[in-house]
């Protein structure tokens, strides 16, 4: 039984494949540009795989992103459209992202971005702030991380809302749930998360038509998929006072180039696409895990939905 793994970088492919090898001794498993036979691949393990990358593994039995999201698989209009995709999610992720996202939540909730553009003026000036109950948390996107993130916030103590595609209940979270539901959610929302799947309903969600229903000076902690975002529809909120600062973890463009107007922005924290970021010690017992309980039943608990995008 044969796996290949794929990943944009070389050395981490191989990293990849060492892990895997040792958990799974009874199966063969190549790097993508390595593999003796591809009819004999029966699994791929992959992020962000290049165009074509699975054309010639024709008796593919599910493909495993090395994420919780697919939108990276689904790009490739050479995807194979029958084979089922495996999602990578587990405990650890899941902390990651309810550690990063409680970080930049209590960060805007606390001033800091204002506080430290004082520091740089050495401006001594205490900004008082209300209490975590007084203020409103908006969570875009209540699947397995969204829930986690909101049910922490929660704990934290903030008035916590969410909005999903589809109809949730979540303890002492006040729930939404599609367009109908959707203004209403931002009403009166100071810090917006966003967790949401990259679909064709939510690419571009977040944009100046969003901004402007929540609370003016609201913050922004995107957190999901690069292309959720207007670029210059942030910037123009930013500019206009409706947005007061912005924590962007994912881009359209990625490694964003140096060029880009958000690394210079004083009011945009960026960081490098590491809120819940999957290491080969971690990721690779999932992924082993995944693939046995799929061979030997047909099915796993995180098959993600193709039609869906998640």
């Amino acid at each position: 039984m044969n796996i290949v793994v794929s990943l944009p970088a070389a050395d981490k492919t191989e990293w990849w494949c060492q892990m895997l090898r040792d958990l799974m001794p009874d199966w063969n498993v190549y790097p993508i540009d390595q593999v003796p036979d591809p009819d004999a691949v029966t699994y791929s393990v992959l992020w962000r795989p290049a165009t074509g990358a699975m054309k010639p593994f024709r008796n593919l039995k599910a493909i495993v992103s090395l994420g919780a999201g697919i939108d990276h698989v689904l790009a490739d209009e050479q995807l194979p459209i029958h084979v089922p995709i495996i999602r990578t999610v587990g405990t650890d992720l899941t902390q990651r992202m309810k550690e990063y996202v409680a970080l930049h939540v209590l960060r805007h909730h606390r001033e800091l971005p204002a506080v430290q553009a004082n520091q740089a003026r050495q401006l001594w000036e205490q900004i008082v702030v209300p209490p975590a109950p007084q203020r409103r948390v908006g969570v875009m996107g209540l699947g397995n991380l969204g829930a986690a993130a909101a049910d922490l916030l929660k704990q934290i103590g903030f008035e916590v809302r969410g909005w999903s595609r589809s109809p949730k209940d979540l303890p002492g979270i006040q729930c939404f749930s599609g367009s109908e539901g959707f203004g209403a959610f931002l009403e009166g929302t100071e810090i917006l998360v966003c967790l949401l799947p990259l679909t064709e309903s939510t690419r571009g969600i977040l944009n100046v038509d969003t901004f402007n229903r929540l609370k003016r000076g609201a913050s922004i902690v995107n957190a999901a998929r690069g292309p959720h975002l207007v670029d210059s529809d942030l910037v123009d909120a930013l500019n206009s006072g409706q947005i007061s600062s912005a924590t962007l973890d994912v881009f359209h463009v990625e490694p964003l180039p140096k060029t880009h107007p958000f690394w210079t922005n004083p009011k945009i924290t960026v960081t490098p696409h590491v809120a819940s970021l999957i290491d080969a010690p971690t990721g690779s017992k999932i992924v082993a895990k995944n693939i046995r309980t799929f061979q030997e039943t047909g099915t796993v608990a995180d098959l993600a939905d193709a039609k869906r995008g998640y």
